[in-house]
C-alpha cells in the first residue's frame, strides 16, 4: 500500500509542470497551488478519519474503499483538464488517503497491543519504505522507456496488489477496544472503561498540542523540499530524465528510511523519544542548506538520502508519540487524526510557499527558507516538549 497511499505524490509537480507545462497554464506557482488545495482537503478529512476508526470495526474495508478512491482520482488526471478539475482530482484523492495512516496504527495496535507497538510500527515503516522504493525504482525504469505517464498505470497494478494485501490480514485478531487506546495494559487488565470524550482528550492531553505543533513546523519544511527538488531537475534535464532522476532520490531516501525505522522502533523507547525527533529536526534543517550548494544531479540525489534519516524518524515515532500520550484514553486513532490534520496543514501550505518563493526569488531563496522554518521547529521541540517513552506501554495517569 506504500505507493497507493500517498496519490501520485512528488510525481504530479513532475506531471503538471513539464508534461501539461505552461503552454497549458501550469508552473510552479499553479502548480503549488493545486498540491496545496489538496493538502487543505486531505487535512480537513484527517481528524474525522481518526473519529471513523476509532468507532469502525471494518478497518480493512476502509483501507480497500480508501485505496480503491485514490487509485481512480489518480488515473482519471490524464483525462481531466484545467485547474479546476485537477484540483478537484486529487482532493478526492486527498481526502480518500486521510483514513490510510488511522486505520493501519489502530490496527497495528489492535494487533500487537501497547507493550509491542513501537517495535511494530518501526518494522512498518520498514516495509512501507521498502514498498516505497520498489515503486519508485520501477516508476524510474519504466518512465525512462515509456514516459512519465507510466506512473499512472504503475499504481493502479500495486493498487490491486495493496487490496490482497489488506484482505489478508485476519479481522478476528484485531482487537477493536485497544485499536482504539482504550487499554491502559492489554496484556492484563479487560477493557471495560468507557472512552473519553475526543474534545477532553485533545484539550487536557498534556503535550499534544505541542507536539501537533512541532509536526506542523516538520511538514511545513519537509513537504515542498522533494517536489521542489524535482521541478528544478525538471528544468535543468526535461521532464522524462528528471522522472527517472526522481524515482533515484525516493528509492534512495527510502532505502535509508527502512533500517532507521528499524533501529528507531527498537530502541526508541530507552534512548528517549525527544533525542531522536531533535536529531530528524536538525537533519532536516542542514538538508534544506546543503541543496543550495549545488544543482547538479549527483548532488541533489546524495542531499535526498539525508531524508531518510529525517522522514525515517518522524514516520516510525508519530504514532508511537501520539499513543504513549493519549494511552487509556480510547481516543487514539482520533488524537492522531487532529495532530496529522495540524502537520498537514504545514504540508498544504509548504507547497503554495515554495512554489511562490521560487517563482520569486529562484530555488535556492525557497530551500533556504524551509531549513530556516526546520530550525524553529528544533528549538520549539527542544524547548517545551515533554519526554514520552517514559509513559510508552504503560497508563497515562491524570489524564
Amino acid at each position: 500500500m506504500a505507493d497507493v497511499r500517498d496519490g501520485l505524490g512528488p510525481y504530479l509537480a513532475i506531471y503538471l509542470t513539464s508534461v501539461r507545462g505552461p503552454t497549458h497554464g501550469w508552473n510552479e506557482a499553479t502548480t503549488g497551488m493545486v498540491m496545496t488545495i489538496a493538502g487543505l482537503a486531505g487535512l480537513l478529512a484527517t481528524a474525522p478519519a481518526g473519529a471513523l476508526v476509532d468507532r469502525l470495526r471494518a478497518k480493512r474495508a476502509l483501507l480497500v474503499v480508501a485505496a480503491i478512491l485514490v487509485t481512480a482520482a489518480s488515473l482519471a488526471l490524464p483525462f481531466v483538464t484545467g485547474f479546476t478539475a485537477v484540483a478537484a482530482t486529487q482532493a478526492l484523492a486527498a481526502v480518500a488517503g486521510a483514513a490510510f495512516a488511522p486505520a493501519i496504527t489502530g490496527i497495528t495496535l489492535g494487533l500487537v497491543g501497547a507493550r509491542a507497538f513501537t517495535a511494530r510500527v518501526g518494522r512498518n515503516e520498514a516495509f512501507n519504505h521498502g514498498g516505497n522504493a520498489v515503486s519508485a525504482a520501477l516508476a524510474g525504469l519504466l518512465a525512462w522507456r515509456f514516459g512519465p505517464q507510466v506512473v499512472f498505470w504503475l499504481m493502479a497494478l500495486l493498487a490491486v496488489a495493496s487490496i490482497g494485501a489488506t484482505l489478508a490480514i485476519p479481522g478476528d485478531r484485531i482487537d477493536h477496544d485497544v485499536a482504539r487506546g482504550l487499554c491502559a495494559d492489554d496484556d492484563e487488565e479487560p477493557c471495560d472503561a468507557p472512552p473519553q470524550s475526543m474534545w477532553h482528550v485533545l484539550r487536557h492531553t498534556r503535550g499534544l498540542a505541542v507536539f501537533a505543533a512541532a509536526a506542523f513546523t516538520f511538514h511545513l519544511a519537509n513537504a515542498a523540499m522533494l517536489p521542489s527538488v524535482g521541478q528544478l531537475l525538471a528544468h535543468r534535464v526535461g521532464a522524462g530524465t528528471a522522472t527517472s532522476l526522481m524515482s533515484a532520490c525516493i528509492v534512495g531516501a527510502q532505502l535509508v528510511m527502512v533500517p532507521v525505522a528499524i533501529v528507531v522502533g527498537r530502541h526508541a523507547d530507552r534512548w528517549g523519544h525527544k533525542p531522536i525527533f531533535l536529531a530528524g529536526f536538525a537533519i532536516l534543517a542542514a538538508r534544506g542548506l546543503l541543496y543550495t550548494v549545488s544543482d547538479a544531479a549527483p548532488w541533489l540525489l546524495a542531499v535526498q538520502l539525508l531524508d531518510g534519516v529525517g522522514a525515517g524518524i518522524f514516520g516510525a515515532l508519530f504514532p508511537v508519540v501520539v499513543a504513549a500520550l493519549t494511552r487509556g484514553s480510547g481516543r487514539f486513532n482520533v488524537a492522531q487524526g487532529a495532530v496529522a490534520t495540524v502537520q498537514g496543514l504545514g504540508g498544504a501550505i509548504s507547497a503554495s510557499l515554495a512554489g511562490r518563493l521560487i517563482v520569486a526569488g529562484g530555488y535556492d531563496l525557497a530551500f533556504l527558507v524551509l531549513a530556516a522554518i526546520a530550525g524553529v521547529g528544533l528549538a520549539l521541540y527542544l524547548a517545551a516538549m515533554p519526554e514520552t517513552a517514559a509513559v510508552a506501554g504503560a497508563p497515562r495517569p491524570g489524564l
